[in-house]
């Protein structure tokens, strides 16, 4: 069979369970969304690197946890998830879609159950979790997430929280 002949994604239904895109182009803009580097995320991290701000990126501090911090202050214990609006639940700017609406409207709410989860998880090890939606990257998460950092830094008593183990 050669590839011309072969049926299209679009008309395939993946083995996953998740419907087909409802088009070409919408497969396709699925297919680019990152997880990581958005313009949001990098207009975030310029501003707090020119704050003078040292983080780590794309970096999950417990094992066993599959969740990674967009940004990452180790010795202030605080992570930082950017959320899009629309994978995450925004209730200002989140849109709910028409084609496999039921498939959607459950995998958004599942995103949301599972950031309620992470932050439940990273709180109870000790971190500070700061969510900021892809729309608000204004100066206010900026400032806030400057101030949380300096003040848990200050409290901050001993080495940074590690797991990983020192070779002896």
């Amino acid at each position: 069979m050669t590839r011309r002949e072969q049926p299209s994604r679009i008309e395939q239904r993946p083995a996953s369970g998740r419907p087909s895109a409802t088009n070409e182009a919408v497969r396709r803009r699925l297919q680019t969304m990152r997880r990581r580097n958005t313009p949001a995320e990098m207009a975030l991290r310029r501003e707090l690197y020119a704050r003078g701000l040292r983080y780590r990126v794309d970096w999950s501090p417990l094992p066993g946890l599959r969740r990674r911090g967009d940004i990452v202050f180790v010795k202030a214990r605080t992570m930082v998830f950017v959320d899009g609006c629309f994978w995450h639940g925004c209730p200002l700017h989140g849109t709910w879609p028409k084609a496999n609406a039921e498939w959607w409207r459950q995998k958004i709410k599942t995103n949301i159950a599972r950031d309620a989860h992470t932050d439940g998880v990273l709180c109870t090890a000790g971190f500070h979790v700061v969510r900021v939606m892809h729309t608000r990257t204004c100066p206010e998460p900026r400032k806030r997430i400057k101030a949380t950092v300096e003040r848990r830094k200050a409290r901050s008593d001993g080495p940074p929280y590690s797991y990983r183990s020192k070779a002896v």
